[in-house]
């Protein structure tokens, strides 16, 4: 049975939306008169901080040139908050965004939810055969697209040439390597080789496939985190720490790797081209060719890492539809992915976009591009976005020390069969 509400519910809610939610109470969506679009589309970005919010804000202002008597409201939601704060919004009725940036996984639920409005024979959706497979694959539900790739990514080994060099180290192509190199690492420079985040379970997925194994398989309805190759993978990163080659935390990750790497304390962190801009920030990297970027470790069984990237998509109860697909089409048409791609390092989504030469050119594309087209897809479930919760939850407590391996696989396996009704 379909989840979420109703569709009499829906009706009511988006009946509600028109005078509540959405745009500004300003807005009047756009001109039927003249064809001129017109009103406030107001966009929930969920880029990072600092760094990426200020390039898309400024890409967003050049739509605004293109159709003056649209006002696009701006908004940075933080990403860890992004995804409740909208299914909060879109079920009340009340405060939910034009347009948001969706994470791959939320897709799926946003739209089994009726939260999002289809794309297909709309002006938000251009060339759709332009959009590479494994990008165009997350915005599709139910046989409908409910959002457009706005860019796509995967998960690298960052690592820090100067400590290298002096290390007199190569990099690691696998987990064995790892610890080896870490080790001198550490005897060398008195440094940590990796610092391992915590405090986020993406970051557990690179070992999880490493050693063969996955989340679920959506083909048979299985759970399968909790399989013998998942309790080895906990295994692994749990090694990794107690054995000094990685230091790691419980909360505050994403700050701690970032610092820590920037700074020259740690000689690798796993991270994706979406960290790029704010690394070259740090001391260590203010000649950015200090940074290296290589494929995460391979395991036992298998070297990969998982597909990730962005979404945009439109609210089923926005109050201005057409200046909102307008808008989803501006941003990512192929001109603004190569303006993204030269001032954040971010893949693009279309073909036609590497074409471009501030695409061609880019090195960090040319690594990225081959790790995403290798890299494994998640099962496109509504509940995807909700596996993470409760294998954060073991993930932490397993590097941290606080339960073992075995029985954070069984606890993560034992949620979600709980979470997926009727699955083995």
């Amino acid at each position: 049975m379909r989840r979420g509400i109703t569709a009499t519910a829906l009706v009511a809610a988006l009946a509600f939306a028109a005078t509540a939610c959405g745009s500004d109470d300003k807005s009047d969506g756009s001109s039927k008169s003249s064809g001129e679009l017109s009103g406030t589309v107001t966009w929930w970005d969920t880029s990072t901080a600092g760094s990426e919010d200020k390039v898309f804000k400024k890409i967003a202002e050049g739509f605004e040139k293109e159709h003056p008597k649209v006002d696009v409201k701006y908004v940075n939601v933080p990403f860890g908050e992004a995804q409740n704060k909208f299914k909060n919004a879109a079920q009340s009725g009340s405060g939910a965004p034009d347009v948001i940036r969706s994470e791959v996984a939320w897709t799926p639920e946003f739209a089994d939810l009726g939260y999002l409005a289809p794309l297909d024979g709309t002006p938000a959706l251009q060339k759709a055969d332009d959009f590479l497979k494994q990008a165009a694959a997350s915005t599709k539900y139910n046989g409908k697209t409910y959002a457009v790739p706005q860019v796509i990514d995967s998960m690298g080994i960052f690592y820090n040439k100067k400590i290298f060099k002096e290390a007199g180290v190569e990099v690691p192509t696998t987990v064995a390597e790892l610890k080896t190199v870490s080790k001198k690492i550490k005897d060398k420079t008195g440094k940590t080789g990796l610092y391992l985040r915590g405090d986020d379970a993406y970051w557990f997925l690179s070992f999880l496939y490493g050693e063969g194994g996955d989340l679920v398989d959506a083909s048979t309805k299985s759970v399968t985190v909790d399989n013998p190759e998942g309790v080895k993978a906990m295994k692994v990163v749990k090694d990794l720490v107690d054995s000094g080659a990685a230091k790691t935390d419980a909360t505050d990750g994403w700050e701690n790797m970032q610092s820590s790497f920037k700074d020259g304390k740690v000689a690798m962190m796993i991270n994706g081209p979406w960290a790029v801009a704010d690394t070259y920030a740090g001391k260590e990297f203010q000649d950015k060719a200090n940074l290296g970027v290589a494929p995460v470790p391979a395991g036992s069984t298998a070297q990969g890492a998982p597909q990730g990237g962005h979404n945009l998509a439109v609210y089923a109860g926005s109050k201005n539809l057409e200046a909102s697909y307008a808008f989803v089409d501006y941003m990512t048409s192929t001109k603004t992915q190569a303006q993204v791609t030269k001032e954040l390092n971010l893949l693009p989504t279309r073909t036609s976009a590497y074409s471009e030469e501030a695409v061609v050119d880019n090195e960090i594309v040319s690594f990225f591009q081959p790790v995403v087209e290798t890299a494994v897809e998640r099962p496109w479930i509504p509940e995807t976005g909700s596996l993470f919760a409760p294998l954060v939850t073991e993930y932490t407590k397993v590097l941290t020390g606080q339960t073992t391996p075995e029985k954070a696989a069984k606890a993560t396996g034992d949620s979600y069969r709980k979470l997926l009704k009727g699955w083995k």
